[in-house]
């Protein structure tokens, strides 16, 4: 038996919208990096990007477990000597709520260029409101 490997225009893709009110930070982020990879697919292919749009609105509810909100860091460096950056989540939600999961999303994604390509189908959205009525995306509970 062979392995089937999908062709391009075999490939659907489709829009999911995800509401994170009240959901934990790091279970929400590895179920939307298995949809954005397609792991949920029986096309999945781990050199090609079989995977779906995903939409997370609401990303300011989004809540850590424990004291993760206040212990946790987020570090950066910025190439300047001296240039070691560091946030706390609760610092990074006042601010830009949407990347605390574009962040542990990207984090699950393939460190390569498909992971890149990838994190891209990623739209974070702090509010209710988002821009992608046409898609016509469907809403999941994860």
């Amino acid at each position: 038996m062979k392995t089937h490997i999908p062709k391009k225009d075999e490939i659907q893709k489709k829009w999911y919208v995800v509401d994170a009110t009240g959901q934990v930070v790091g279970r929400l982020a590895s179920k939307i990096a298995r949809i954005i990879r397609g792991k949920h697919k029986p096309t999945f292919t781990p050199h090609l990007d079989t995977g779906d749009y995903v939409i997370v609105i609401n990303a300011e509810k989004a809540v850590f477990t424990g004291k993760k909100e206040e212990k946790k860091l987020y570090r950066w460096y910025t190439g300047y000597p001296g240039g070691l950056r560091e946030t706390t989540p609760a610092r990074l939600r006042a601010t830009h709520p949407e990347r605390i999961i574009e962040h542990a999303v990207r984090g699950m994604l393939p460190k390569n260029k498909l992971g890149r390509k990838l994190a891209k189908k990623l739209f974070v959205y702090a509010g209710e409101n988002h821009p992608h009525i046409a898609q016509k995306p469907e809403k999941i509970e994860l």
